[in-house]
């Protein structure tokens, strides 16, 4: 008796290839989307922007890059705000040695300038943007506490904080209803401001390799490697320069108007 065997179709999942992984990143696609027979080529219709030494296109790279400036600009200064609001409130509303040793620390780092502090904390860290945005943060620190502290100290003083405290507020209750909602104006007004310091910054850190590591773009590294070719390609550090540019003056235009809604003493 003879016995017959089935042998069923066996289905073996593919694996994908390193390159189709490798393109599935962001990042890492637009990294090496470059065509080499158009190295430095001037704007076109193919390359709206121009390319840049290797052959990428300079308008994706900038679109791209976009992410790195704000982010660098966002995070930080948001990091510096949720920190500068307790301080600051302890500060302020405490004072005794508390609100000395707060502000000679303060005072301290206000005495070197703002760019100098995150250059030196960003090459202590090392060459990334995580810790561009952390020596950044770092940097503006020192300008939100005295901000909020300096807000506090005026509050405090005002007749319903009195009145508060007069019908046996605690410390704290006074400070999160009282206090913290008019602490958040001005905040809000340095904020939009920072935020352009802290673009222009880390676009110093990258053109001086410290922020975004290539082959990922930033606005600063794409102005490093555009230094070397200015007489045979501008393109390559106009643009950049030209989105630095526009965002900085936009925020600051921003800032302006949100100071002429927030702040009384300016309507």
């Amino acid at each position: 008796m003879s016995t017959a065997s089935t042998t069923l179709p066996v289905t073996v999942a593919r694996r994908p290839s390193a390159l189709g992984r490798l393109l599935r990143r962001p990042a890492a696609a637009l990294s090496v989307a470059a065509d080499f027979a158009a190295v430095r080529k001037a704007p076109s219709a193919l390359h709206r922007l121009g390319t840049d030494e290797v052959g990428r296109d300079v308008l994706s790279r900038l679109i791209w890059g976009a992410r790195a400036s704000l982010l660098a600009g966002l995070i930080p200064v948001t990091m510096a705000v949720v920190v500068s609001i307790p301080l600051g409130l302890v500060s302020g509303y405490a004072g005794g040695w508390t609100d000395d040793l707060i502000m000679r620390l303060t005072d301290a780092m206000l005495a070197i300038p703002f760019l100098i502090v995150a250059i030196a904390l960003a090459a202590f860290l090392g060459p990334s943007l995580t810790n561009a945005m952390i020596a950044i943060g770092i940097a503006a620190l020192p300008v939100f506490l005295r901000l909020a502290r300096n807000t506090v100290l005026t509050v405090k003083a005002e007749e319903y904080v009195e009145a508060a405290r007069a019908l046996g507020g605690s410390p704290f209750r006074i400070g999160a209803r009282a206090i913290l909602p008019n602490m958040l104006p001005p905040l809000v007004i340095q904020s939009s401001l920072t935020v352009a310091a802290a673009i222009i910054a880390e676009s110093s850190l990258s053109f001086l390799g410290l922020g975004q590591q290539p082959p990922a773009p930033s606005w600063g590294s794409m102005l490093n490697s555009a230094q070397r070719y200015l007489s045979q390609a501008p393109w390559m550090a106009l643009y950049p320069g030209l989105a630095i540019f526009a965002i900085v003056l936009a925020l600051n235009v921003l800032g302006d108007a949100l100071r002429d809604v927030l702040d009384p003493k300016h309507r």
